[in-house]
């Protein structure tokens, strides 16, 4: 069985880290827990354009809205499902018809 070790708490204001190595290293031995609240808010990152346009590229295909009728329970247990797995539940069930599609299309 393996056990969890105790972080030490980490203390304000956080050490200026040279590397990512020694940043990774610091946070394996203390815990932001503590102070979280009041960390100051992160820069935002800015993407490399290669995948800036990407993203863009992905975003342009459009997906085309369509009307499903469900029973109560199928979208609640999507729901629950999704939830468990950190996503929304109309993703899950665009995952799942994609599945079935490329099953069904294995069997064509």
């Amino acid at each position: 069985m393996h056990m969890k070790k105790k972080l030490s708490p980490a203390k304000l204001p956080l050490p200026k880290f040279p590397s990512d190595k020694e940043a990774a290293e610091y946070f394996e031995r203390h815990s932001v827990a503590g102070v979280w609240n009041r960390l100051p808010e992160a820069r935002q990152a800015k993407p490399l354009p290669a995948l800036a346009k990407k993203i863009r590229d992905r975003h342009a295909r459009a997906k085309s809205p369509i009307s499903l009728r469900l029973d109560p329970e199928q979208i609640a247990a999507a729901k629950h499902i999704a939830a468990a797995k950190s996503v929304g539940y109309q993703t899950q069930l665009r995952m799942w018809i994609a599945e079935g599609i490329r099953r069904e299309a294995k069997r064509a």
